[in-house]
């Protein structure tokens, strides 16, 4: 029997009473998905996943997504990112605000990280909830940003890094909506985010980095937040739909060190 206990007003629970590397029910599954889309974040205690039992859990909501420039994969599973940092590391993947990939033309539906070693001390994880950003729009700002659209580029992240793809290739770099309708729950959400978003096509340069800018510190908001203290064992999976996560690095030199697996998505698209 599943037992959920809210992280936050905005989103986010914690999951109870469920084995992640076993073979789910179809009740279990669905209890799951619904939470899913009900509180955009889960999080589980208590788990021990090995590679395989980590994409099999991934596998029953969709088809694994290959990062298009990790900063490592794990050995003869290229669907796995490896997340560490320790006293050898000059930054960590995640520092910025960000839905994971959305500069790819489909970004990811959701993201599955699993943490076996955490610092002793800080290493937690901000989730937002772009639902809430959305929502906390005037009707005038919402009725303006309703007809955008964005770029969002990977260089301006993944610069440095090598494409999986090959030396001669180009990150991705794909134009969103900025307002993005969920394919599942039908609502809107913001979907613009520091880390990948570079310009609003159909304004000035200038007019577009002021309302960037208004709209990644509107993001920031507490209100929209929750925040996730991870311990060995611990699991958090998020609809990168209408989330966006940052991940604190306040425990250098200490060693933290997980695997993630990411579900495809869709295109993005704005229904009224």
């Amino acid at each position: 029997m599943l037992s959920i206990k809210r992280s936050s007003p905005a989103l986010g629970v914690e999951v109870e009473g469920i084995d992640l590397a076993s073979q789910l029910t179809p009740d279990q599954f669905e209890a799951i998905r619904t939470a899913l889309l009900e509180n955009q974040v889960l999080f589980f205690r208590d788990q021990v996943l090995t590679p395989d039992e980590q994409k099999a859990f991934g596998l029953k909501f969709g088809k694994l997504h290959i990062h298009p420039a990790p900063l490592g994969v794990l050995q003869r599973h290229p669907e796995v990112i490896v997340i560490k940092a320790d006293e050898t590391s000059s930054r960590i993947a995640g520092e910025t605000w960000h839905s994971d990939v959305s500069c790819d033309a489909e970004p990811p539906m959701a993201s599955i990280l699993y943490l076996a070693e955490v610092p002793p001390i800080g290493g937690d994880t901000l989730f937002a909830s772009m639902y809430a950003a959305h929502d906390a729009l005037s009707d005038s700002m919402r009725r303006f940003l309703s007809g955008l659209t964005a770029i969002h580029d990977g260089s301006r992240n993944y610069e440095g890094r090598r494409p999986v793809s090959g030396p001669d290739h180009e990150f991705p770099r794909a134009e969103h909506p900025v307002i993005r309708t969920h394919p599942e729950t039908g609502r809107n959400s913001l979907f613009v985010n520091r880390m990948f978003t570079t310009r609003i096509v159909q304004l000035s340069e200038h007019e577009s980095g002021t309302i960037l800018e208004m709209l990644f510190r509107h993001v920031e908001n507490p209100a929209f937040q929750c925040r996730f203290a991870w311990k060995p064992g611990s699991v958090a999976f998020w609809d990168n739909r209408c989330t966006q996560h940052l991940a604190l690095w306040d425990y250098f030199p200490h060693r933290r060190l997980g695997y993630r697996v990411t579900i495809c998505g869709d295109q993005p698209f704005y229904r009224p």
